[in-house]
């Protein structure tokens, strides 16, 4: 499979297996991306800190990562099992961090139903990304990209209209389990703006306290990326050293972003979010041409 853009500038790609070589550089289209110059290697490094900084303290890091991997030619969906690798360590450091909030048999009542719909969600999401054409993957990524920053633009606006419920559970273990499963196909498949999701579900549960919610949501998250990392992994589809470089700039930033977390004025690192979220959701669009068929 190679990939380009066309005299427009937009991309495109020839063939659509998965587990094929990139190739097309602007001069003569004989770039191989699985290779990785310095000057790439720093680029991905820098954006995974700083896609780790804004994990730590807002979320959206993948509206960052995941197109950086695409800009230096790694093709979509390889890009995107890449980035969901790259990103997996910071998730896993995170539940340490919430090992208090997880002790007691709330936890398990809640997590264990979720969990077990989570995996199967997460497998069939990352599965049915792996059998995506590529084409038809690159179409999706500019509507990926605008779902996902509307859905973290209005987080606050769903949470709270949620929260008004007081603690009064809308939702079931059961009809929670169920819910879960969706969510965990869409985290497997693409996942960008999941957590706002999982939190709206937490609390339709009934759930009220925000560091249990974070900590619950940070679970399942692990859950269902985790096992879309192994279908990744087994399929050969990860580009080892882009992750290399991105896991530790993501590790160096979501530690230098927690620390900073408590001071900087999170309301502005939401802006900052959105705007890089709608920003990239227009390039995207502008590349790809707006095709929808």
């Amino acid at each position: 499979m190679a990939c380009g853009r066309d005299p427009a500038g937009r991309f495109h790609l020839r063939g659509e297996g998965v587990g094929c070589i990139c190739g097309g550089s602007a001069q003569d289209g004989s770039y191989n991306c699985k290779m990785l110059t310095l000057h790439q290697a720093g680029v991905l490094f820098a954006v995974a800190v700083v896609s780790g900084m804004m994990n730590a303290v807002a979320g959206g890091g993948s509206f960052l990562s995941f197109p950086a991997l695409l800009l230096v030619g790694v093709p979509p969906i390889q890009a995107n099992a890449t980035n969901t690798v790259a990103l997996y360590p910071g998730t896993l450091g995170s539940i340490g961090a919430y090992r208090n909030e997880l002790r007691g048999g709330e936890a398990r009542r809640v997590l264990f139903p979720l969990l077990a719909t989570g995996v199967v969600g997460g497998l069939l999401g990352a599965v049915t990304l792996l059998f995506t054409p590529q084409q038809t993957f690159l179409r999706l990524i500019p509507w990926l990209l605008l779902a996902a920053t509307l859905l973290f633009a209005f987080s606050r606006k769903i949470t709270s209209a949620l929260g008004s419920r007081g603690g009064e559970a809308a939702l079931t273990t059961k009809g929670g389990a169920v819910a879960q499963f969706f969510v965990a196909f869409y985290i497997g498949y693409f996942g960008a703006g999941a957590g706002i999701l999982m939190m709206a579900l937490l609390a339709l549960l009934g759930m009220t306290h925000i560091h249990r919610i974070n900590a619950y949501k940070t679970v399942q998250a692990a859950v269902c990326n985790g096992i879309a990392v192994v279908a990744f992994v087994a399929k050969g589809v990860i580009y080892w050293r882009h992750a290399g470089v991105m896991v530790a700039g993501a590790l160096a930033g979501g530690y230098f972003g927690a620390w900073y977390a408590q001071k900087m004025k999170q309301e502005h690192v939401r802006w900052i979010v959105i705007a890089i979220g709608a920003g990239m959701s227009a390039y995207f669009f502008w590349k790809t041409g707006f095709r929808t068929r």
